[in-house]
């Protein structure tokens, strides 16, 4: 039986030597391939800073932080993602809500966000954080939310771990051209990876340097940025509460090493999805709609089941492309769904669209190394099942 999963890592010979390398170098972590990595990413983004960390969760967690979220304050995210979106809310002590999908995009509706926002502004129950994940790779429509943002003075972090290698009207997803901050994931299953890792991304030298001391517990050795004069050459400071989240200089190399394949990987996805698209037209499935004001970096390919043409629910529908070696997966199930969401108040109904999609939802198999005769094999097998 075959085995092709919905996501998988590509690695070649020149990561590995680069990791060897720094396994040679005098550093393993906190030393020059981390800000090395940093410039190259927001370089290849057009941002003016990149603060690297362990994971896109404690990007989110310290970019909360930055914005100054907390007890007493509101985040705002879309149901149809990972919980890190609307954990790192509660990270800092904040509650959390949710903006319903768009049904075509299946990101943060504009539209929605705008009604909402207009019912929030009479309660006096203004977001301090908005947090619009760009879903499979595609952003959202950033203009717009980005407008709201700046009218009531609200914070934009993009959640864009599926979308490095991404556009939005003509700028690289990362560019923060309509947000505060934007975080990156290079968990395998991404674009590019770093083994586990994240960045927080900006154009606010204020912001990056609280980004900086959060990452490494509230430290410092600048002088400059110290309460008291330095005693000696190996004085630090802690100034504010920290975490260690730093990412290692052995990740760090590993990404910058992805990093030149970047528009290489993004390209031979966008051929994947094409292929998909062409292959698939005439289905009983709903296809992902793309924005034209976008180029998505195809994280995921995600189809819907149209139970009401084939017959067939998603669940037989996934568990016999499963029986057959295809590793398809749902993403995702909505985050106010969950048991502990569901203890802090929210209801099944809550957010229709995100429930809607969820219940036909498949992630089909893209990835870089998918060559042409494995495609086949799936479409193959799809056309059998849904017939």
């Amino acid at each position: 039986m075959k085995n092709i999963p919905y996501a998988r890592q590509t690695v070649g010979k020149d990561d590995t030597q680069a990791v060897v390398d720094i396994l040679r170098s005098d550093f393993l972590t906190q030393g020059p391939a981390i800000e090395r990595f940093e410039k190259a990413v927001a370089a290849y983004c057009g941002a003016k800073y990149a603060v690297a960390v362990n994971s896109a969760t404690s990007a989110l967690h310290i970019a909360c932080l930055a914005a100054g979220l907390g007890p007493g304050d509101l985040l705002w995210t879309s149901p149809n993602t990972f919980v890190a979106s609307a954990n790192c809310a509660l990270y800092c002590g904040a509650d959390v809500d949710f903006v319903d999908i768009d049904e075509r995009t299946y990101n943060m509706c504009a539209q929605k966000l705008m009604d909402k926002l207009l019912k929030a502004t009479r309660k006096g129950k203004i977001p301090k954080v908005i947090i619009p994940v760009h879903f499979a790779g595609q952003s959202c429509r950033m203009d717009e939310i980005g407008d709201l943002a700046r009218k009531h003075g609200i914070t934009i972090i993009e959640d864009a771990s599926h979308a490095i290698g991404g556009r939005y009207k003509g700028y690289p997803i990362g560019s923060c051209t309509y947000s505060d901050m934007v975080v990156f994931s290079f968990h395998p299953v991404k674009i590019i990876t770093t083994g586990e890792g994240g960045m927080v991304l900006t154009n606010r030298e204020d912001l990056y340097r609280k980004l900086l001391l959060l990452r490494s517990h509230g430290i410092t050795r600048d002088p400059a940025r110290m309460e008291y004069e330095p005693p000696g050459g190996w004085y630090y400071e802690q100034t504010t509460l920290g975490y260690n989240y730093r990412m290692t200089d052995i990740q760090a190399a590993l990404g910058l090493s992805q990093l030149a394949k970047l528009d290489r990987f993004v390209a031979r996805r966008t051929e994947i999805a094409a292929r998909y698209n062409r292959e698939l037209a005439g289905l009983p499935l709903v296809l992902h709609w793309q924005d034209p004001d976008g180029q998505s970096a195809w994280h995921l390919y995600v189809v819907r089941v149209d139970a009401g043409q084939t017959g067939k629910s998603r669940r037989e529908v996934f568990d016999a492309l499963r029986a057959r070696g295809i590793g398809v997966n749902v993403h995702y199930i909505p985050v106010h769904t969950q048991p502990y969401y569901r203890r802090l108040g929210f209801r099944l109904g809550d957010f229709p669209a995100a429930e809607s999609y969820y219940q036909e939802a498949v992630s089909l198999p893209m990835y870089y190394s998918l060559d042409a005769k494995e495609q086949k094999y799936v479409i193959d097998i799809l056309r059998q099942v849904l017939a």
